[in-house]
């Protein structure tokens, strides 16, 4: 779903997953902003559309990289156009393993850029994750 930028902002374009666009309305945010050659994904959390998070730490890792693969499909990327992830961590040590697991189910090689930070708490009471992703648009020549 495209939602249309403020006058001003040039050729900037906003994406959101069709089942997250309330989401954008509500919180006044960019899911997605698209500069042209970059795309700034706004963090995504293990929230699912109705606001439940699952208590099962790797289903709720799994619901993040789903609605991070929406939120992508909707400014028409995927998974290998990211260049940079920035993840935070409610119980980072304690949750690594199991994160690490479902990541390597959506990132393959060349994997982007990460940084893994710890955090006490994030927007969503429950989530454990939040993922933040720089995109890069592949050449088209």
């Amino acid at each position: 779903m495209i939602l249309k930028p403020p006058k001003g902002y040039g050729m900037r374009k906003t994406y959101s997953a069709p089942n997250f666009a309330h989401f954008h309305d509500e919180w006044h945010f960019s899911p997605a902003l698209d500069t042209g050659e970059f795309v700034f994904i706004s963090g995504v959390t293990g929230c699912r559309p109705d606001g439940s998070v699952s208590s099962d730490p790797e289903t709720q890792f799994r619901d993040t990289f789903q609605f991070l693969g929406e939120t992508l499909n909707a400014a028409n990327l995927d998974f290998e156009d990211m260049v940079e992830m920035t993840t935070y961590h409610v119980g980072l040590r304690q949750h690594l393993d199991a994160f690490v697991k479902v990541k390597d189910e959506f990132v393959m090689a060349p994997y982007p850029a990460w940084s893994s930070i710890g955090s006490t708490e994030l927007i969503t009471e429950g989530t454990l994750v939040e993922i933040r992703v720089i995109c890069q648009r592949q050449n088209s020549e």
